[in-house]
């Protein structure tokens, strides 16, 4: 509703919300502040969010990711410049300046985050997105935290047998790269690897990608950008734990070296994979980087997000993401961590005896992907490719998040994953608002 000269409005979200829906209902807040028409010349916008305590959390989240900062127009005057958010808790649970702190390193890497699945690949290619990456870990030492990292690039990925992220990328003319964050506090008791599928762009290879469905393919590291974010955000919040950002960084192009249907590569697991698909690529990267996060790391718990199959918009539809685990305890908490983010899931079915045959070869351990008839839900098989370089191993906790639709809403990535793994990882944050 419009208010005093159009330089007001008032905005009321329904408490009245389906099970599978967050309670805060902050998908709705999002369309209304995306749809929002900001008269020329404002420079500073005010919004007032009024919230329960419980609620915030989601509601801030869809406050940072309704307005994107990436443009390149040169016609825009009087750009907004300014966005402050005053959050006026409705309960008796006032806000703690741990909460404070942790929202607004949020919504800084929900900014981030737009900026970089925005920006094209003529600006953000491989070594400009690790660049970024490695300036946003500056950021971290910076205020005194203690980051050590790892790159791998190039033809040393081959030499090292990293063979998914190498094949994929060898094609582009920006090397294909494995970059490693470790953050490792003196009380941590385990450790935890976010792996993100880093297609900073998705031609689909040899079998190329059509005049329709290549475009948005600049989005296809979304997946990466998102983990990212969550770890500078999680680190800046006191997390407790080890924790791991595995960045599997590559552009999958077309080239006499690119990867042709039929060639047969050797992962870093030591498997074979016969190609059959060229587009389906994320899977081959980012199964290089679990198996690195379970046998180098010894991680505990490895998640890895992607934007990975055009499938998932099938199963889960364009706002959810579709998730796979090994785990039912850490499904139910994935589901607890979409709502009370605001970041929904549904899960996928977790059966390798059943579906992962989908993907067998008469040449090599494993297709990696499957044209011809399925069992299992395409999605589902997609992310078996992966669990299948980890042995489907039960001694680590394993999610995997399909996050292709929810990653963009009209032609602007959303930054979908960020809340939902702060959520989902909050147990070790002495955050209130997170949990």
């Amino acid at each position: 509703m419009p208010l005093y000269l159009n330089l007001a409005k008032l905005i009321s979200v329904s408490d009245d919300v389906s099970r599978c829906n967050t309670p805060s209902n902050s998908l709705a807040i999002f369309k209304e502040l995306k749809s929002l028409q900001v008269a020329n010349g404002i420079k500073n916008l005010s919004i007032v969010l009024y919230s329960e305590y419980e609620h915030v959390f989601a509601s801030v989240s869809a406050c940072a990711r309704a307005f994107p900062t990436y443009s390149r127009k040169t016609n825009v005057k009087n750009a907004l410049e300014n966005i402050e958010l005053e959050i006026v808790v409705t309960d008796e649970k006032p806000l703690a300046d741990a909460d404070v702190n942790f929202l607004q390193s949020l919504a800084d890497s929900i900014r981030t985050c737009g900026n970089q699945v925005d920006a094209p690949c003529n600006e953000l290619h491989s070594e400009a997105f690790l660049a970024d990456a490695q300036r946003l870990i500056g950021e971290l030492r910076q205020r005194g935290f203690e980051i050590t990292e790892e790159v791998i690039q190039g033809e040393d990925l081959l030499t090292k047998g990293f063979g998914g992220i190498y094949h994929v990328g060898k094609a582009a003319r920006n090397p294909p790269i494995f970059a490693r964050f470790t953050y490792k506090p003196k009380e941590a008791t385990e450790s935890i690897a976010l792996v993100g599928k880093g297609i900073v762009y998705d031609t689909g290879g040899m079998q190329i990608k059509t005049k329709t469905g290549m475009p948005s393919m600049k989005r296809d590291m979304g997946g990466a950008a998102a983990l990212l974010g969550a770890f500078c955000t999680l680190v800046k919040s006191g997390f407790k734990q080890e924790l791991h950002c595995l960045l599997c960084i590559a552009e999958n192009n077309i080239s006499p070296d690119a990867n042709k249907p039929d060639d047969i590569i050797v992962m870093l697991s030591g498997k074979t994979v016969e190609i059959n698909n060229t587009d389906a690529e994320g899977r081959l990267v980012l199964a290089d980087g679990c198996y690195y996060a379970k046998n180098s790391l010894a991680a505990k718990t490895i998640i890895d997000m992607a934007t990975l199959t055009g499938a998932q918009a099938y199963v889960s539809g364009k706002l959810m993401a579709a998730f796979l685990s090994n785990k039912e305890d850490w499904e139910r908490a994935a589901i607890k961590a979409g709502k009370r983010s605001g970041d929904l899931v549904s899960p996928l079915p977790y059966c390798p005896d059943l579906h992962f045959p989908d993907l067998k070869s008469s040449l090599a351990d494993m297709k990696n992907s499957n044209l011809g008839k399925m069992e299992g839900p395409a999605s589902a098989v997609a992310g078996l490719f992966i669990g299948s370089h980890m042995d489907f191993s039960e001694e680590v906790n394993w999610l995997h998040f399909d996050i292709a639709s929810p990653s963009e809403s009209g032609e602007r990535a959303t930054a979908f994953g960020i809340p939902l793994i702060c959520s989902l990882l909050s147990d070790h944050l002495d955050v209130g608002v997170a949990k």
